[in-house]
C-alpha cells in the first residue's frame, strides 16, 4: 500500500483526502477546524481515517494559518527592520495609495514593525551593484549586540538596491548570528530579489512577521507526524499552485499566504485537462468565503503582486488597504460568501450580507453550538435546500428551530416572515458571488458564457445554478466530493521553485543574461539534490519610461510579443522601445499524483430518490426529488428540479437545468434554455 495524502486546514472544516497508489481509491474526511490547535485537528482527522503514516510517501499541506495571522495580527512575531540611514520610514510612507479617497476618517494598516523597531546603517550600494558607502564594522557590531538584548523573534534586512549587491545585508546577518541572534532572519535579496525598494521591504518584513509562527507551526505538525511513523516527504502548497518542502516554506512564508484557495484552482484545471474543458471559472464556496478563478487551456491564471489582509470592495481588491507582497499568486477573486457568513440589518434598516462569519466556533445557529446570529446555511436549512437532518451523511446533526429563531429577528426589522427572509438573504449572497464571477471574467476581457463553471467547496454546488443563471454559464461541473476537492488538489501539485534578477536591458540583450541565470539556477538545484526538473522562463517587460511591467513567457520575438499583450490588457501599442526589468525562472519537479478514480455505487438506493422535500428553488417552493449521490452512477441522468446530496456537500439543480453522470462520478449540469 502506497499513500498520497492531502490535508486542507479551513476557517471552517479541516479536509483530509487520502488517495490508494495501489488500490487507486479514495479516502476523505472532514472535521470542524480546531481554531488554536490546527496540528493537533489534522492528527485527529488522521487517526480518524485509520490511516497508516508509515504507508504515506508524500502529505502535502494547505492553510490559511498565514492569512488569519495577517487579517487579526494574532501570532505574528515581533520584528526589527534594518535598513540604509533616512530610508527607514519607507515601509509606512509606502505608495501614497489612499483606499478610501473620501474617508476623512480612514487610517491605513498599522505597519508590521513599529517605527522605535526600525534602525538603520549608514551604508549605500548603487542600482549597478557598486559599494559607494561600506558597512562601518563598529556600527554593525554595536546594532546587533543591541538587537540581541532586545530578544526580537525575527530581524528583517532590506538595503537599497540589494537585487544588483546583496553582500551588505550578508554581511549584516553574518554579524547577527556571530552575535548570538537566534531568531529567524529574512534578507530582502533572498525574499524578493526585485527592484523598488517599497515593495521588496513590504514583502520582506510580511515575510519576517510570518516567519516565527510558520516555522513553529511546520516543525511541531512534522514532529507529530514523524512521531506517529510518517517517514515520506511532507510538502506545503504555495500561492502559485505549486508545492514547495516544508523547511523552505518555513524560510519564506510569504509564499504560502493564499496556501488554501490556490489548492482548489489547481484541482479544477487538473479536472479541465482530463475532461477537455480549455475554459473554465472556478467557484469555490466554502464556510467562510467564496472564491472565483480563470483556468485557460488548463492553466491557472497568476498574477505576482497581492494586497495581502487587505480590504475588498465586491470582490475587487483595495490598494493600500493591506501588506504589499511580491510573489507569484493564482488569480484569485474572493468575497466574504460562505456558509457561515451572518445577515445583519443595518442602521438604515437595509439587509446587509458578512463580512463577518460565524466560523467553525460557534457556527450557524443551526449548529447548535452557541450562535445566535442568522447565517447562509441557516437560510437554506429553512428553505428546505439543505438536509434539516444533518450535515456529513446526517452525522452531524442540525437544529432547525434555531435557524427559524435566528432568521425570524431579521424578519421583524425588515417585516418579512421568517421564509421571506432567508429567500432575501439568498437571493443578496448571490449578487456578492456573482459580481466575484465576472471580476475574473467580464472585467478581465472574458465572457462568462464561454466558459464552464466548476463549483465546489461544502456550499459551492448548492448556488451553482443561481449563480450561472445570473452571468450566463449554461453548463456546471461538480467533481466528485466537491467538499474535500481542495484537499484532492494537493494531490494534483508539481514542486515548484521560483528565481528571479533584475537585469534592466534591451530585448537584445535579454537573452545572454537568461543563459547565465539559467545556468546558475541548473547548478544551485542540483546542489540541493534535484536530479529532474524542468525550467520555464519569463520576464518583465514594459515600454520605456512607463512605471509597471507586464509579465509575459520569454520568445524570441520578444517585442512582438509584449505588443500583443500590451494591447490585449490596456487596449494599445506604442512604436516605443520595450525594456526588460527582470527575469524570472520557474523550475518544477514532478511529485507522484492522485488519478481520476472511478465511482464505486456506495448505497443500494439506485436511481430511485430517497424522499421528496419543500424547497425554495429557481425563485419558488416546489416539491423536490431527493438524490443520494453515493447511489448514482454513471449513464445517470435526470431534470431540476431535484437536489442531491452527499457525504461533503449538496448540489441544487434548478428548473430548466439537466444533470448527467459520468463514470468517474463527475456531475455535468447543462441549461435547457
Amino acid at each position: 500500500m502506497v499513500l498520497y495524502l492531502g490535508v486542507d486546514v479551513g476557517g471552517t472544516f479541516t479536509d483530509l483526502v487520502v488517495y490508494d497508489d495501489i488500490g487507486q481509491t479514495l479516502t476523505i474526511r472532514k472535521l470542524p477546524t480546531h481554531s488554536k490547535k490546527p496540528e493537533e485537528g489534522i492528527i485527529e482527522a488522521i487517526e480518524a481515517s485509520n490511516v497508516d503514516l508509515g504507508s504515506c510517501r508524500i502529505i502535502v499541506h494547505a492553510t490559511t494559518m498565514a492569512t488569519n495571522a495577517l487579517l487579526t495580527g494574532v501570532g505574528l512575531g515581533r520584528v526589527a527592520l534594518i535598513t540604509n540611514k533616512g530610508f527607514r520610514d519607507v515601509l509606512e510612507i509606502g505608495r501614497q495609495r489612499r483606499p478610501e479617497l473620501y474617508n476623512p476618517y480612514f487610517t491605513k494598516p498599522k505597519p508590521l514593525v513599529d517605527r522605535v523597531n526600525r534602525f538603520t546603517l549608514r551604508c549605500r550600494t548603487t542600482h549597478t551593484g557598486d559599494v559607494v558607502i561600506d558597512i562601518d564594522g563598529k556600527e554593525l557590531k554595536r546594532l546587533c549586540e543591541k538587537l540581541v538584548k532586545l530578544d526580537f523573534g525575527s530581524i528583517a534586512v532590506v538595503f537599497l538596491h540589494s537585487y544588483s549587491n546583496p553582500q551588505h545585508e550578508r554581511s549584516v546577518a553574518d554579524a547577527l548570528r556571530s552575535a548570538g541572534f537566534q531568531g529567524e532572519l529574512a534578507l530582502s535579496s533572498e525574499v524578493d530579489p526585485y527592484y523598488r525598494e517599497y515593495e521588496r521591504t513590504s514583502t520582506t518584513v510580511v515575510s519576517a512577521a510570518l516567519a516565527p509562527l510558520i516555522s513553529s507551526y511546520i516543525h511541531s505538525l512534522h514532529t507529530m507526524l514523524h512521531e506517529r511513523g510518517f517517514r515520506g516527504e511532507f510538502y506545503v502548497m504555495c500561492s502559485d499552485g505549486g508545492a514547495a518542502r516544508g523547511d523552505e516554506v518555513a524560510k519564506r512564508p510569504v509564499s504560502m499566504i493564499e496556501s488554501g484557495p490556490a489548492a482548489g484552482v489547481l484541482a479544477s484545471a487538473h479536472l479541465a485537462r482530463n475532461m477537455g474543458l480549455s475554459r473554465v471559472i472556478t467557484f469555490d464556496m466554502g464556510g467562510t468565503t467564496a472564491k472565483a478563478g480563470a483556468v485557460l487551456g488548463g492553466q491557472p491564471q497568476v498574477v505576482y503582486e497581492f494586497e495581502a489582509a487587505g480590504k475588498t470592495h465586491s470582490g475587487r481588491s483595495i490598494k493600500g488597504s493591506g501588506y504589499t507582497v511580491r510573489y507569484p499568486f493564482i488569480d484569485l477573486v474572493e468575497v466574504s460568501a460562505g456558509g457561515g457568513t451572518i445577515a445583519w440589518v443595518d442602521e438604515g434598516g437595509g439587509l446587509r450580507v458578512g463580512p463577518r462569519s460565524a466560523g467553525a466556533e460557534p457556527g450557524p445557529a443551526a449548529y447548535g453550538r452557541g450562535g445566535a446570529e442568522p447565517t447562509v446555511t441557516d437560510a437554506n436549512i429553512i428553505l428546505g435546500r439543505l438536509n434539516p437532518k444533518g450535515l456529513l451523511g446526517s452525522q452531524m446533526r442540525l437544529y432547525p428551530e434555531l435557524a427559524k429563531k435566528a432568521l425570524a429577528g431579521i424578519g421583524e426589522r425588515l417585516g418579512l416572515s421568517v421564509e421571506d427572509a432567508a429567500i432575501s438573504v439568498l437571493r443578496l449572497i448571490s449578487t456578492h458571488m456573482a459580481r466575484a464571477i465576472e471580476l475574473v471574467s467580464v472585467d478581465r476581457g472574458r465572457d462568462p458564457r464561454d466558459f464552464t463553471l466548476i463549483a465546489f467547496g461544502g456550499a459551492g454546488p448548492m448556488h451553482a445554478c443561481d449563480l450561472a443563471e445570473e452571468v450566463g454559464v449554461t453548463q456546471i461541473v461538480v467533481p466528485s466530493d466537491p467538499g474535500v476537492f481542495s484537499a484532492y488538489g494537493l494531490l494534483t501539485t508539481d514542486l515548484v521553485r521560483h528565481f528571479g534578477k533584475t537585469v534592466m536591458c534591451t530585448p537584445e540583450e535579454v537573452e545572454s543574461k537568461l543563459a547565465a541565470f539559467r545556468a546558475e539556477v541548473e547548478s544551485r538545484l542540483r546542489s540541493e539534490g534535484f536530479k529532474e526538473f524542468s525550467l520555464s522562463e519569463y520576464v518583465d517587460a514594459r515600454y520605456t519610461g512607463q512605471s509597471y511591467e507586464l509579465t509575459l513567457p520569454y520568445t524570441h520575438n520578444l517585442v512582438e510579443e509584449f505588443g500583443r499583450a500590451h494591447r490585449e490588457v490596456y487596449g494599445y501599442t506604442a512604436p516605443d522601445p520595450v525594456e526588460v526589468v527582470s527575469i524570472r525562472i520557474k523550475a518544477t519537479a514532478a511529485l507522484p499524483k492522485a488519478g481520476m478514480v472511478k465511482h464505486l455505487v456506495k448505497e443500494e438506493s439506485g436511481w430511485e430518490p430517497v424522499e421528496y422535500r419543500r424547497a425554495w428553488i429557481g425563485g419558488r417552493f416546489l416539491n423536490v426529488a431527493i438524490y443520494r449521490r453515493e447511489g448514482l452512477s454513471g449513464g445517470f441522468k435526470v431534470d431540476g428540479p431535484v437536489i442531491i446530496e452527499e457525504y461533503t456537500s449538496t448540489t441544487v439543480v434548478n428548473p430548466g437545468w439537466r444533470c448527467t453522470v459520468d463514470d468517474y462520478g463527475v456531475l455535468t449540469l447543462r441549461r435547457l434554455k
